[in-house]
């Protein structure tokens, strides 16, 4: 079996180290791309400019110590506005309610509470936190829309009752709160260009082709927040040099290899032909799509469509990774190498025991490519 090398320290790209064609130029055969949906997406609404308005990947970076995130600043005020309801939004709100001068997080959601994407598991954090008494205000306002829909919101009660079983503990007093049927229109600002409301506007909701649509109402309120946080999906980065079409990268629609019935094969949709070699998965494939496991499931269908393609190619008679090596040597890069790797784990362990904590992560690439170089 061939040999797996990991090189990390190393940006793919328009403006990276390398660009896409460098690897074909190489001579690797195909390029498998999983880098998950690194760009954001905005509602476009006016004051998205403020301080105090973010996108819930750069925050989840951030918390999670990925630089160059772990360095940004966020300022976090008393009472949060989160706009979303999936996963990532309950991420979000459990991060909030970790600190101890969140007074509120409050999560804006557009449509109903039989329309919520979160699941049990990621509610069970932050149940605690719920503010059962304004949750139940919430649903006698909603309950003649969803019964109009033929939902019964006695559904939703017992949904979010069943996370209090295996709920966390409480560590702050933040109140948990959720606002149904809602869109959010204006950020307001105050004199020093910092969050200090948000203008919702109410909405309706219609049953269409199988689905629950939103609709505006023209009735708008504010809400008294000082920060807004969106959580409402990603977009792929078109830095990184693949043909873009609204959020996801152009995929062949009569794919070569299709698996399952889905294309990996990476397409560019003006030149009318696919990119040959080149494939995408996971959130490459279709940004914000399902958890961990789904996109791990989505890779491994993807290595089924490469081992399919690379098999109507003649046998590879050389390894690229002289040519790879020499190139980013040339470009002056320190590529981290599963040596360097374990070298990093190994310090950063040290660090952590000597600390007495469980777990230390270095903040910067500085700090880690420090670290590995004085390793003996």
């Amino acid at each position: 079996m061939e040999k797996i090398h990991y090189f990390g320290n190393l940006q793919i790209g328009l403006h990276g180290d390398l660009v896409l064609e460098d690897l074909k130029t190489m001579g690797f055969q195909a390029v498998l791309v999983t880098a998950g949906a690194q760009g954001t997406k905005w509602l476009g609404i006016p004051g998205e400019q403020f301080v105090g308005v973010y996108h819930a990947k750069d925050l989840v970076y951030h918390y999670n110590r990925l630089p160059p995130f772990s360095q940004r600043t966020f300022h976090i005020g008393k009472r949060v506005a989160v706009v979303g309801a999936g996963n990532v939004s309950l991420d979000i709100v459990h991060f909030l309610c970790s600190l101890p001068k969140v007074e509120q997080a409050l999560a804006i959601i557009r449509r109903g509470p039989a329309e919520v994407k979160f699941d049990r598991r990621e509610l069970e954090y932050v149940a605690r936190s719920l503010d059962r008494d304004d949750l139940e205000t919430e649903l006698l306002r909603v309950t003649p829309t969803m019964t109009a829909l033929g939902q019964n919101p006695d559904d939703f009660r017992t949904f979010m009752s069943s996370a209090l079983e295996k709920a966390a503990p409480l560590t702050t007093h933040t109140r948990f709160l959720l606002r149904f049927m809602v869109s959010p229109t204006r950020i307001m600002g105050d004199r020093n260009g910092e969050v200090c409301g948000l203008e919702v506007e109410e909405n309706s909701l219609a049953a269409e082709n199988g689905d629950i649509k939103a609709r505006p109402t023209g009735n708008k309120r504010i809400l008294d927040v000082d920060t807004v946080i969106f959580a409402i999906g990603d977009r792929v980065d078109d830095a990184l040099g693949l043909p873009v079409t609204g959020n996801e990268f152009d995929k062949n629609h009569e794919p070569r290899f299709p698996i399952e019935g889905l294309s990996y094969e990476a397409y560019d949709r003006h030149a009318g032909h696919p990119l040959e070699g080149i494939f995408v998965a996971g959130w490459s494939r279709e940004a914000s799509k399902g958890l961990v496991g789904v996109a791990r499931r989505d890779g491994t269908l993807a290595a089924h469509a490469v081992l399919q393609y690379l098999d109507t190619l003649p046998a590879a008679t050389s390894s690229p990774f002289e040519a790879f090596t020499t190139k980013i040597c040339a470009n002056g890069c320190f590529a981290i190498t599963d040596t360097e790797l374990a070298k990093l784990e190994a310090v950063e362990q040290m660090r952590a025991q000597a600390l007495g904590v469980e777990e230390f992560k270095f903040g910067t690439n500085q700090e880690m490519v420090k670290a590995i170089s004085e390793v003996q």
